[in-house]
């Protein structure tokens, strides 16, 4: 179980100049192109998204009164709520309008040679059977308050907002850090990706 938490995340210019992303991690771990890669960009001001073709890319609000997506196929997906999720093409030309202010947001982007990577956010009120195979890479990222995850080995860690956690060939629980809360369930975002 490998844990990056926020606080080492690298800051690094948006690929069009318009932000900042920090980040978290990458694979390979330098150079273009990457298999795929893990970060949170902070947006303060409404305007284009990057290129970003030959890649998926996984987008969850983080923090912010959200953003409205227009993409230039004509849809357009409104992200309001923290952990709200949507996938698009990165190739895709994509104007963001910020609905109340500067937000963050988590991005996945995953090479089109992967395949199909299945993400989801979870609201957790309960443990959560987490695993992954010899084949594959579990991505874990605390979206809001507080997760731990706990190996077969016993080994734990707890991942505050915005941590990220990666579960290679290791099954694992996750639950949410006590004191239990139900008014307040912690939310994570979770991937899977085949190697």
């Amino acid at each position: 179980m490998q844990i990056v938490r926020q606080s080492s995340f690298v800051a690094t210019p948006w690929k069009n100049g318009g932000g900042i992303t920090h980040e978290a991690i990458r694979v390979p771990a330098s150079g273009e192109p990457f298999l795929w890669r893990v970060s949170v960009a902070h947006i303060a001001a409404s305007g284009p998204f990057s290129d970003f073709a030959g890649y998926n890319r996984k987008m969850v609000l983080l923090r912010g009164a959200g953003v409205a997506l227009n993409f230039a196929n004509g849809e357009q997906r409104e992200l309001r709520r923290i952990g709200d999720l949507v996938e698009f093409d990165g190739a895709l030309a994509t104007h963001c309008e910020l609905l109340g202010g500067p937000c963050a947001d988590l991005n996945l982007m995953v090479s089109k040679s992967l395949g199909h990577v299945p993400v989801r956010v979870e609201r957790l009120k309960a443990p959560l059977p987490v695993t992954a195979s010899c084949h594959e890479s579990t991505l874990v990222v605390c979206i809001d308050g507080a997760v731990v995850l706990e190996g077969n080995a016993g080994d734990a860690a707890t991942l505050e907002p915005w941590d990220l956690a990666v579960l290679s060939h290791t099954p694992g629980l996750m639950s949410r850090l006590a004191p239990f809360d139900s008014s307040m369930p912690a939310m994570a975002f979770i991937a899977t990706l085949s190697r």
